[in-house]
């Protein structure tokens, strides 16, 4: 493997696990604001230890997070210095306000919502769970706006072969993140309601014929997740169409990909299945179980569009962008080699099946556990705790493997051209990388992975220790019986 397929590894492998606690952190905080919402409102005692047990959960995985995610922005330094220098001018803003605005503003009250309990007036110490969690929306939307630039940018002038900002504003308000933030955050509510409905379901099988005085607890929970899990679903069907139709204007090649469409058709149907060798662009000795014309409605709303296929897009590009990398030895391999525009087919193709798939899942096995526990039910058999603990997983799949297709489905450019915007503001992956040794670099590599594999095992540790202890776990009941008494607990 040379120094690019290596700290693109590195890169993939980090990201991909630092992705697996943000949509957890950003969607319990709102649940949990919630619950907390629901106990100031109406006093029940149910809601504030839902709160405390739920925010414990939260603040186990914001500190593994905070812990994992500080190494992003390292590695634009580490292996990537060249795609650092290129977009510098640009990335500075957004994540200046992310780390200066947003991350300050959860970070500051979150440490009010966790020391302030029996401090704070209650409205006030409820605002401050408010302001951290939409300060985790916030954060993801700086994030996020940052790389929609790398998938469309505008608001910039080529000078001296280097983007340089000249709207900030049009950065923000650029199209691709505006699609983009709503589908992120509604796969955020999908991970957290599946994660409500499996440790509540688990709980109140391991506890069914026991009086357990926090059933209450585990039932309001099962309810909450189910919804809300369901709502996520709906809303990504709705976010992802509009992403889609964006994805067919911006970057075409990417769609062909996700359909392994070898040739243009018009109408284009959508594949469902695929079966046969999808990594040959000319889709030779490939079955497809297609819906006709659907594609080109995903596409442009209507049955008629043409969508273009790989073959005629990669004569396009190289008319466009060069048939040929330029001779050069901070290249390597690559160095005056023709250009695969075509990205990596099984991975963009069956990566965008799995990620609907995945959520798909998720969200059915989530309704299942709300219909089998409706009216006071649980069910005796041992499945169901199973299949209740096996639907947390699905939906941090089914966004691990949308973020894969994003990213790769864009190769070979870390940063993609505009079709309508300035000519020049593109950059091919193998120009970004850092000028190092392949030694420095599997250094780094195998170094973070043990890293984050140890991070990993303390997570999961954490996390089965307190959901094993439920409530009683966080917040013990008092002998005596005054609702008072349970405020005497803080973080």
């Amino acid at each position: 493997m040379d120094v690019l397929d290596l700290a693109r590894w590195q890169f993939g492998i980090t990201t991909v696990y630092h992705f697996l606690m943000v949509p957890l952190t950003i969607g319990l905080s709102i649940l949990v604001a919630g619950m907390q919402t629901a106990w100031v409102r109406t006093g029940d005692e149910k809601y504030l230890r839902m709160t405390k047990f739920w925010g414990k959960l939260l603040l186990v995985n914001f500190a593994m997070g905070v812990v994992t995610g500080i190494v992003q922005e390292f590695q634009f330094g580490m292996a990537w210095s060249e795609y650092s220098r290129f977009v510098g001018d640009v990335f500075g803003a957004p994540l200046a306000m992310e780390g200066l605005v947003a991350f300050f503003v959860e970070s500051t009250f979150l440490g009010l919502w966790i020391f302030g309990w029996d401090r704070l007036p209650k409205r006030v110490h409820l605002a401050c769970v408010w302001a951290f969690s939409l300060a985790t929306v916030a954060s993801a939307y700086f994030i996020l706006a940052a790389n929609s630039w790398m998938q469309h940018p505008v608001g910039v002038a080529m000078v001296d072969g280097k983007p340089v900002l000249t709207s900030i504003w049009a950065v923000l308000t650029n199209n691709t993140a505006l699609a983009a933030i709503p589908h992120t955050i509604a796969g955020t509510f999908a991970v957290a309601g599946s994660f409500l409905v499996g440790i509540a379901a688990w709980h109140l099988w391991r506890k069914r014929r026991e009086d357990d005085a926090d059933r209450p607890v585990w039932r309001a929970s099962v309810k909450f997740g189910g919804w809300v899990s369901a709502a996520a679903f709906a809303a990504l069907a709705v976010t992802g169409d509009l992403q889609g139709k964006l994805m067919f204007e911006q970057q075409p090649m990417k769609m062909a990909a996700a359909e392994a469409l070898c040739h243009t058709e018009s109408p284009a149907a959508f594949s469902v299945f695929a079966v046969g060798d999808v990594t040959r662009p000319d889709c030779e000795n490939v079955k497809s179980i297609t819906v006709p014309a659907l594609l080109s409605f995903l596409a442009h709303n209507d049955f008629t569009t043409e969508v273009r296929g790989i073959e005629d897009l990669v004569v396009e590009y190289r008319e466009r962008y060069g048939e040929f990398y330029p001779v050069d030895e901070r290249l390597g391999e690559l160095s005056g080699q023709p250009i695969d525009y075509v990205p990596n087919l099984p991975v963009t193709y069956w990566g965008f099946r799995l990620m609907i798939g995945f959520g798909a899942l998720g969200t059915g096995i989530s309704v299942l556990v709300l219909w089998l526990t409706r009216r006071g039910r649980i069910p005796e058999s041992r499945w169901f705790p199973r299949l209740a603990l096996a639907g947390i997983a699905t939906p941090f799949l089914g966004n691990s493997f949308g973020w894969i297709f994003t990213e790769m489905g864009r190769q070979p450019f870390v940063v993609v051209p505009n079709p309508s915007g300035v000519d020049g503001v593109w950059m091919f992956t193998a120009r970004a990388v850092s000028g190092l040794t392949t030694g420095e670099v599997w250094t780094s590599l195998i170094g973070l992975t043990l890293v984050y594999a140890v991070l990993a095992a303390v997570e999961v540790f954490l996390i089965a220790r307190y959901v094993r202890g439920g409530v009683a776990g966080v917040m013990p009941r008092k002998k005596s019986d005054k609702p008072d008494d349970t405020l005497a607990f803080a973080y």
